[in-house]
């Protein structure tokens, strides 16, 4: 049997300004937008190069989603962004306006920086160490 971890929800206050952050300042791809109906949508987001799980931008429904947007996680690092490249992708966001959490770090396991999304979700931007 095989599985695999195809598409992960992040509740967003927001569909198109998730939307612009996610494609302008981290570089991923808009795979889909679908209207669900009024005021839903299903949008999903591609890391460049297509591998790996896709984001679904779920917009908060109510106060008790609203109330999560960009603390999914409690904190701690939610969604780990792996690279071929540390140093050009870093480059790339910081110029591109992503918030570093943190200076580059070179670890036993690779190259790791952390950083926040637009609404603060905290994100790792990780070359693992081969």
């Amino acid at each position: 049997m095989t599985q695999s971890i195809a598409t992960i929800a992040l509740v967003v206050a927001d569909y198109d300004e998730a939307i612009a952050f996610y494609r302008d300042a981290v570089g991923f791809a808009l795979a889909e937008d679908t209207s669900l109906g009024p005021d839903k949508r299903w949008v999903v987001m591609t890391p460049p190069g297509g591998a790996g799980a896709r984001l679904l931008l779920a917009k908060a429904d109510g106060p008790e989603q609203e109330a999560i947007v960009g603390k999914q996680a409690g904190g701690r690092v939610m969604l780990f962004l792996e690279t071929d490249d540390f140093a050009r992708d870093h480059a790339q966001m910081l110029a591109r306006g992503v918030q570093f959490l943190e200076a580059p770090r070179h670890e036993a396991y690779g190259s790791v920086a952390v950083f926040a999304d637009l609404y603060g979700n905290k994100w790792d931007l990780i070359e693992p160490r081969r």
